[in-house]
C-alpha cells in the first residue's frame, strides 16, 4: 500500500513539473530515457549471446536474404 502510495504521490510531482517545463526539457527527457531502454536491451542481448551463443555474419546474411 504505501509503494502505491509513494508511487501515485510521484507521478502526481512528476505531472506538476511536466506541466511548466519547456519543450526543451522534454525532450531532453526523453532522449534519456530512450537511451535508458537502449542499454537494457542491449545488455539483455548480450546475456542471450552468452547463453544462446551468436551465428556467423555468412549465415545472418542467408537468414535475412
Amino acid at each position: 500500500m504505501a509503494t502505491t502510495s509513494k508511487r501515485r504521490s510521484l507521478m502526481e510531482l512528476i505531472q506538476k513539473h511536466l506541466n511548466i517545463a519547456p519543450e526543451s526539457t522534454l525532450e531532453k527527457v526523453l532522449e534519456l530515457l530512450e537511451d535508458e531502454e537502449d542499454i537494457r536491451d542491449a545488455l539483455a542481448e548480450i546475456a542471450d549471446a552468452k547463453i544462446n551463443g551468436t551465428i556467423s555474419w555468412d549465415e545472418y546474411k542467408k537468414e535475412t536474404a
